[in-house]
Order: structure tokens, then sequence, then C-alpha cells
């Protein structure tokens, strides 16, 4: 290939087998991602926002090598009481989402900042509305992080012990991705954008994550398309999306003006190949020869449109 989209062997059988009604599709569980930013004056092109990535493990059995975000599924536990709450109501999050109610944007929310504190160890909450957590490195910190990690702790919970409001107005929603219908696993995934507060640092506390970089967007970009950093669609459309931004302010305040419709990717049969296509992203489009392979779906964990 000549750029770094990762691409599975078994999508073929799968997609075949789906066509075919041998493959049912998994309804998608609700999950999300954060581009978290920081402006970076370091380069010989002067000031521009860095986003914070994960590279997944080499020995994990899907996308293992790719670049991503920190992300996961939504705890449905996140949306069993009102926690505290800053920034936009939970019905104004509701409308931006495309969610039906207040709880369901509460959930979503949550999920996009508990999974940025599992994964890089920043905190998008304070002990009230106009601050933020400066040092979450404490030895009773990451027990809590790591307790949130095993989900022996919802993130309401951990709010309410903590006495901490949540900052949604430090978010703002920038994408929506579903995986595909063959994939196994599928995830219903929004993407946001938040700065990355003053005070904290980024670390590595993913066990999925070999290694964690800042980078710009063009950069990461640039290194996808040379066939260098690999990475998944939404990944790439998302860092393709913040490349005109020249501060981490600017791309937060352009997020009221980005498209929320779902991304699904189609399948179709055009002569002797199967078609596979991102609606509205045509660098993705990949054309699969028909003839060889099973139409018998295989093993996997497919998360394309995935929460990280």
């Amino acid at each position: 290939m000549s750029n770094g989209q990762w691409y599975p062997p078994e999508w073929p059988a799968r997609i075949r087998a789906l066509a075919s009604g041998e493959l049912t599709a998994v309804s998608p569980r609700r999950a999300a991602t954060v581009m978290l930013l920081r402006d970076d004056t370091s380069g010989p092109d002067g000031a521009g926002p860095s986003v914070h990535m994960l590279r997944r493990r080499t020995s994990m059995a899907f996308a293992g090598g790719a670049y991503a975000y920190p992300g996961g599924g939504v705890d449905p536990r996140d949306d069993d009481h009102l926690v505290g709450w800053a920034g936009p109501s939970l019905e104004t999050w509701a409308g931006r989402l495309g969610v039906g109610t207040a709880a369901e944007a509460q959930a979503v929310v949550c999920a996009a900042v508990r999974e940025t504190y599992e994964e890089a160890g920043v905190l998008l909450a304070g002990p009230t509305a106009g601050t933020v957590v400066s040092d979450t490195t404490g030895a009773d910190w990451e027990a809590d992080r790591q307790a949130l990690v095993d989900r022996e702790l919802s993130f309401a919970g951990f709010l309410d012990r903590r006495g901490l409001v949540l900052r949604s107005d430090l978010l703002a929603a920038w994408a929506r991705w579903i995986t595909p219908a063959f994939e196994p696993r599928r995830y219903d995934t929004w993407f946001f954008v938040a700065a990355l507060p003053e005070g904290q640092r980024t670390r590595n506390a993913s066990t999925e994550a070999d290694r964690t970089v800042w980078i710009r967007p063009g950069d990461a970009t640039d290194g996808y398309d040379k066939g260098e950093l690999l990475m998944m669609p939404p990944t790439v459309a998302t860092l393709r999306a913040l490349r005109p931004y020249g501060t981490a302010a600017e791309a937060l305040k352009a997020a009221d003006s980005q498209n929320l419709a779902p991304v699904l990717a189609e399948a179709r049969m055009e002569g002797d190949e199967l078609v596979l296509s991102w609606p509205g992203h045509d660098e993705f489009t990949k054309h699969v020869p028909t003839s060889g392979g099973s139409a018998s779906p295989s093993a996997g964990d497919g998360t394309d449109g995935n929460p990280s």
C-alpha cells in the first residue's frame, strides 16, 4: 500500500458473508475519543497545535502499530445520576451529539473525559466550574485511575468521591464515525477536541499502547501519506480536518461548525470487484477482488470507527 491505511485481511470474507446473509450485523456500542491539543511553537514554521496520540502495541491482533487517540466505550453507569457539571447544559449536548436524552449525553461526555484520564492521565474536571485539577500524579490519584480502568469505580462515582465538576466546556464535539456493519465488534464513536489544561501533563497510562507522541496534524498525515505511520480512516480524516488551525483555541472554536452526521462504511459490488467506501471520504475507498477466499466470516475484533 502506498499510504499507512490499516486494512484487515479478513474484511473481504466478512463483507461477502454479510451480503449473503451468513453474517448478522451487531449493534454498535457507543464510545468516545479525544483529540487532546496543545500549542506548539517549537517548529520552524511557527506556532501550531500538536495532538496527543497513542501507538497501539504491535502485538495486538487488531490494528497493531496503528496511531490513534485516547478513547473507549461508554460505561452505562455514567448516566445513573447527574454529576457535577460545568459548561453547556446536558440538553444542549444531547442536541449537538444527536442523542435522545440528557442522560445519554452525559454518558458520552463522561466517556470522553474518563478515557482521557485513564489513557493519558489528563483530567478535564475541577473543584468548581471555573477551575481544573492541576496535578493528578499522586498515589491516591493513581489508585482511583486504576479503579476506573478495572471498572471497579464508575466515573460518576469518581467525580462524586473527589468532589469534582466535569468541565464539559473544555470539550467540543468534532466528528462521529460508526464501525462498518461487517465488523464483529462495532462502535458508534464521537470524536472530541480539547486543550491540555495548564499544569497537567500527558503520560502513557494505557496498557494497549507502547508509545505516545505529541505531533502536529500535518506531520502526522504526511507520515501517513508516505506510509510511515499506520492509521485507520477516522484518525486520518480528523487529523486532516485539524490542519488549518493555528492554535488549539481556534480548533475548539471551529468545532461547532463541524458536521456530526455519522460516517459509516459502505460495501458494494462493481463487476468482479468489491468496493469498500466511506461516504464523503473518497481517499479511503478500497477495491477488493472477489475471486478466492472463503465467504465465511473470520474471527477478529475490529473497531474501525474505533474509540481510540
